[in-house]
């Protein structure tokens, strides 16, 4: 609301209201999800030469069974109550690698464990991540769809 918009009172009030404001430190927690993002990402690049040197994958073949391993790391946390300690100390650092979506993904599952496998977990499993499947399905499909269009015209 622009300031010459606001009455007397609710110029006030703003005022009262800044002053009252919790400053909240925006580079120490940038820093924190920086860093915490950055070894989330490193323990994942270990796994990866984990797979390459010990099953002979190639950096191509590695990365499926990378992604399927830190997820299933980020739910086995989340279970613990580890990975929701973490998420609090590091903010977004915790949720912008694949992690992120395997604690979205069994974070709403505990909470609804009370209803039954059934109609508690089943039901609600996919209730924050469910768009995320969604959309990456729809936009991959549409990707497809415009490569295989562009090849048949001879573009590509």
């Amino acid at each position: 609301m622009a300031k010459e918009n606001m009455s007397p009172k609710q110029q006030w009030y703003k005022q009262i209201e800044s002053t009252h404001e919790t400053k909240r430190p925006l580079l120490k927690n940038c820093t924190r999800a920086f860093f915490v993002g950055g070894v989330i990402c490193t323990i994942g690049q270990a796994i990866s030469y984990f797979y390459i040197y010990f099953f002979r994958f190639t950096e191509q073949t590695s990365g499926n069974p990378t992604v399927a391993t830190m997820v299933f790391l980020a739910m086995l946390l989340t279970g613990f109550g580890i990975y929701d300690k973490l998420g609090q100390f590091s903010g977004a650092g915790s949720a912008v690698p694949v992690t992120g979506f395997g604690n979205a993904v069994i974070s709403a599952a505990i909470e609804h464990r009370t209803e039954g496998f059934v109609l508690g977990v089943g039901g609600n499993m996919f209730k924050l991540a469910g768009s995320v499947i969604l959309f990456g399905v729809f936009g991959a499909f549409v990707i497809a769809l415009v490569k295989v269009t562009l090849m048949k015209l001879g573009v590509v």
